[in-house]
């Protein structure tokens, strides 16, 4: 079943690779339509997540902001399989770094850096970019593989194919330990959901207590790793614009759970200017304060 669910995969890639940006959104329109409409993927999740964001939007701004959300996620997905056949060029044009030059001082004294992007904008063309606009030695990014083997072994491949070094977040400790001496980018989306609310440090996100990650900070004071905000920002439909802002050059020094605080704090005024682009599909507050 594996193996068939992947042929079916490879030719919706190839499909897609076919069809031009301009008629392909188009697509990503009606694909909204039978996400939101149709099918309603996660819609109650989604109700829930905005209406206890904004609750000071009117009902009406409520489902407007609903509706860009699902727009949002159509876009992020039909972009996703779209990528596995653009070329490296049209991939660069698309997904610009406006500031790379702020990593050269990292780069030029041989300094790993933490880099902590979001579930906001298009995160999935992020990967792939990184290798075409940075001069870092080593990228490794790290995310949870896929349960269909022959699926996560297609994606992994394609997402590889520019130079990054796709690693399994069950990989985390062993990858941190051999390669934070030497000049690498870790890059982790930091903004998921932990699996364990008592390990996860709480913060005020979005007015809620919200559990986050406990291992991008705990990585940063125990080797020592400025941690860098990514910021990806639609500019048009498919082109978007990086950024990168510091967070801390000095881990050790600040409170613990303060550099948590930080990206926390930082994601949040990224949301609140253009909400519709973050995932509001996840469940995000799925977890309560132990």
């Amino acid at each position: 079943m594996d193996f068939l669910l992947t042929i079916i995969l490879a030719f919706f890639i190839f499909l897609v690779g076919l069809i031009p940006f301009r008629v392909l959104y188009v697509v990503s329109d009606f694909l909204r339509f039978v996400l939101y409409r149709v099918v309603g993927y996660r819609r109650k999740v989604v109700e829930e997540n905005i209406r206890n964001s904004f609750p000071d939007l009117s009902v009406a701004e409520q489902k407007k902001l609903i509706n860009l959300s699902y727009k949002n996620l159509a876009d992020v997905i039909i972009e996703g399989v779209k990528v596995f056949t653009m070329p490296d060029k049209q991939i660069v044009a698309r997904h610009k770094f406006i500031n790379p030059e702020f990593l050269t001082p990292y780069i030029e004294a041989g300094k790993s850096v933490i880099l902590l992007p979001a579930h906001y904008g298009n995160w999935e063309w992020g990967g792939l970019s990184i290798p075409l606009q940075l001069d870092y030695k080593r990228i490794i990014v790290l995310y949870k593989p896929l349960s269909n083997k022959f699926a996560d072994r297609l994606v992994k491949k394609n997402r590889s194919r520019t130079g990054i070094f796709m690693a399994s977040i069950f990989e985390t400790a062993r990858l941190f330990q051999t390669y934070a001496a030497q000049t690498t980018a870790f890059f982790l989306v930091a903004d998921q959901s932990p699996s364990n609310a008592s390990r996860s440090y709480w913060i005020n996100f979005m007015g809620r207590e919200t559990a986050f990650l406990h291992g991008p900070e705990r990585y940063a004071r125990l080797y020592q790793l400025p941690v860098i905000f990514v910021d990806v920002q639609r500019v048009k439909r498919g082109y978007y614009e990086v950024e990168f802002s510091l967070l801390t050059d000095h881990p050790t020094k600040l409170p613990k759970g303060e550099i948590t605080a930080l990206y926390a704090r930082k994601l949040e005024d990224v949301i609140r200017k253009k909400p519709e682009n973050w995932l509001w599909s996840h469940r995000r507050w799925k977890l309560k304060k132990p």
